[in-house]
């Protein structure tokens, strides 16, 4: 009974039907269907062991890749690659064996450099025909090639910077996918091609047209045709213009769309008609082009002057800021020749375009020119999103060393950004209607009455922030406060000054006391808090005690008291945190010249 016990618990049981023969001293006896007693040690499946074996190798090897990059006795590594300046330390034997590019690359002696210490160097861009594979898609690459397995993407360089994005399509994501493709393409690695060949597919319908781009040029350079095919479909059904055809994509693609879409065209008798006047349109285009691709802005000028198409016909701002050099996009601003705040056919301004190239000279260029930063695309984006969803975390929050250059993409968000907060109220004020006088007149009046109300409850304050903010050098506009007793009329008349230099004046004043608000935002922010409210609900009723009864005089008087305690409270709270903060950063000891502390910052 104890051992039909134990066989009925042993899972799992091994039973073994079989026939033998025993030759016993009494004669011969045959036994067959005999049961054995269990096995006392019970194995796994051969499938499981090999499993358990090859996750085991796949976690000992990914060891050996993750101590590569140390200087330290388990440093075992025979060679590095170089990726964008940093030295990747790699095992030769199993590159080779997993890799027909670098067992043809190790034979020949003749490629790489030898270090004093006796490893060879390789450089990346030397030995990539095309495309780019940057370091952190390098390290997923040889993970892949040392383990079997395809690790997550890294999100500083796989996202975007932009908080409204899913991070589904935006250009970070795709080219780290692309960077991907490359490396197993170039290098050898087919089941890896394969892989990132359906990643690909997947973003080829979510991305806009742009962001399709880069797709297409890998899916040529490493031949899938499905993805290629997918991608040209997508280039063929979308606006993108035939200057941006030829200047981005290989030429045989680029006439393969172009075939497809004249294809897609009823050819009747007004279509033909319609054509040959576009020919004579984009022949006079392309010479304007061509002197841009020169640099030569006095042959731009001499065309300009001869043949009867203007800059915006030709969006030559849209162009030059796109594929030119940022000395001749200035040259060509400065002929003023040219609506900074042009739509191109597909709806962009020529700053949305600036913002995709990310060349800080060239927006700050358009911006003094006039560029409208407010301005969103046909799908809602301005030019900051549009740099925000090209820009990736490792570049946006880099670490600056002393001395050391910012990079672009952070310096492109920043200007954009910051022209917006200089006055987020300013809408398009090129032209000079009346009603955008008079709009202007009005924002300009709230913020006198914000500014003057603050000189009121924090003078000292309010007067140190207009002082950076230079507004007691801009002349003064009445507004609620100051038209007090006068006789209603709060705009400043002079027969003599035209409507362009009042709003001129106008926007001089405006700038001036935006940065005068801003300035009260960043110090004091509470107290800036407790004036908003204020100012979108009792100003007027406030202000007009002398109209009011006796009683609702003194409910206002009790109020006025009352605001002028909170204001106080939030004063004293932003000159705890303001303390606070002093102090922590005298404290620390990397605080003034270690450059580890973090810098307060206001909302």
């Amino acid at each position: 009974m104890e051992y039909l016990a134990m066989e009925n618990l042993s899972e799992p049981s091994s039973s073994i039907s079989f026939t033998s023969s025993s030759h016993l001293s009494n004669g011969s006896t045959s036994y067959t269907n005999v049961r054995t007693a269990p096995t006392p040690l019970i194995t796994e499946p051969r499938s499981n062991l090999e499993i358990i074996s090859l996750n085991r190798l796949s976690t000992n090897l990914e060891k050996l890749l993750s101590d590569s990059g140390s200087e330290n006795e388990c440093n075992y590594t025979d060679a590095e690659v170089v990726v964008e300046g940093i030295s990747v330390g790699i095992h030769r034997c199993i590159l080779a064996t997993r890799s027909k590019f670098f067992s043809e690359l190790f034979k020949d002696s003749t490629k790489g450099c030898v270090e004093k210490d006796g490893k060879p160097k390789y450089i990346m861009s030397d030995l990539l025909p095309y495309g780019n594979v940057g370091y952190e898609a390098f390290l997923v690459f040889l993970s892949y090639v040392y383990t079997g397995k395809v690790k997550a993407s890294p999100v500083e360089v796989s996202t975007c910077v932009d908080d409204g994005c899913l991070h589904v399509a935006c250009r970070p994501a795709i080219s780290f996918a692309v960077e991907l493709t490359y490396a197993a393409s170039v290098f050898q690695v087919p089941e890896l091609v394969s892989l990132f060949q359906r990643r690909l597919l997947n973003f080829v319908d979510k991305a806009v047209v742009e962001d399709v781009i880069p797709i297409l040029l890998v899916a040529f350079h490493c031949q899938l045709q499905q993805v290629l095919s997918r991608c040209i479909d997508q280039v063929v059904r979308s606006d993108l213009d035939t200057i941006s055809l030829e200047k981005e994509l290989p030429f045989e693609v680029a006439q393969n769309v172009r075939s497809l879409r004249n294809n897609s065209q009823d050819n009747d008798e007004h279509t033909i008609e319609v054509e040959s006047e576009g020919a004579i349109l984009e022949k006079r285009i392309k010479s304007i082009h061509k002197a841009l691709d020169c640099d030569d802005v006095e042959l731009l000028n001499m065309i300009l002057d001869e043949s009867k198409i203007t800059l915006d016909e030709a969006c030559a701002l849209h162009y030059v800021v796109s594929y030119c050099d940022k000395k001749v996009a200035k040259e060509v601003l400065d002929l003023n020749r040219a609506d900074v705040n042009l739509r191109n056919s597909r709806g962009y301004t020529v700053l949305h375009v600036a913002a995709m190239r990310k060349e800080p000279s060239i927006i700050v260029s358009l911006l003094n020119k006039g560029a409208n930063a407010s301005d969103t695309t046909h799908d809602g984006q301005s030019a900051v999103s549009i740099c925000r969803r090209l820009t990736r975390p490792k570049d946006y929050h880099a670490k600056i060393k002393h001395g050391q250059e910012t990079n672009n993409d952070r310096i492109c968000i920043d200007v954009l950004e910051r022209e917006i907060r200089r006055n987020p109220m300013i809408g398009d004020v090129s032209v000079c209607s009346s009603e955008v006088a008079d709009d202007l007149h009005m924002k300009l009046i709230n913020l006198e009455n914000r500014v003057a109300f603050a000189r009121l409850l924090f003078p000292s304050e309010a007067k140190l922030a207009m002082e950076i903010a230079h507004a007691q050098t801009t002349s003064e506009f009445p507004g609620l406060l100051g038209s007090k007793g006068s006789n209603g009329n709060l705009r400043e008349m002079d027969l003599n000054e035209t409507p362009l230099v009042q709003n001129k004046r106008m926007l001089s004043r405006m700038e001036a006391l935006s940065r005068t608000v801003e300035m009260g935002r960043r110090y004091f922010p509470h107290c800036s808090a407790v004036l908003d409210n204020f100012m979108k609900d009792e100003l007027h009723e406030l202000f007009d005690m002398e109209n009011s009864a006796l009683e609702e005089q003194e409910i206002k008087r009790t109020r006025y008291v009352e605001l002028k305690e909170e204001v106080q409270r939030a004063f004293t709270k932003d000159k705890a945190e303001l303390d606070r903060g002093l102090s922590s950063s005298m404290d620390t000891p990397t605080g003034r010249h270690g450059g580890k502390s973090k810098a307060r910052k206001y909302s």
